[in-house]
């Protein structure tokens, strides 16, 4: 096994952990202060629920997104490690 390699290896997926471990951070954040500045208007507008809702749900799916895109490209830089049938076996 050739050291640059498995270092490499070992970069990789230390960025990868990192990189969903601070994107699944900001789109906790981010999710939850939208679902609280929508409670708030709720409370403060009872009958706009309906617009606040389906706003809020649009928008939690667009920050959700992120975190997907930040999945994605961990994985795709944990999938294309050069020589990584030599490292696993």
């Amino acid at each position: 096994m050739e050291p640059q390699l498995f270092t490499f290896f070992v970069a990789c997926a230390t960025a990868a952990g990192f990189g969903i471990a601070i994107a699944a951070f900001g789109c906790g954040i981010g999710q939850g202060l939208g679902l609280r500045s929508a409670v708030e208007g709720i409370a403060r507008n009872p009958e706009s629920s309906g617009k606040v809702t389906v706003t809020l749900l649009i928008g939690l799916a667009m920050i959700e997104s992120l975190c997907i895109y930040a999945l994605v490209i961990a994985l795709m830089l944990l999938g294309k490690t050069p020589g990584l049938d030599k490292l696993l076996g």
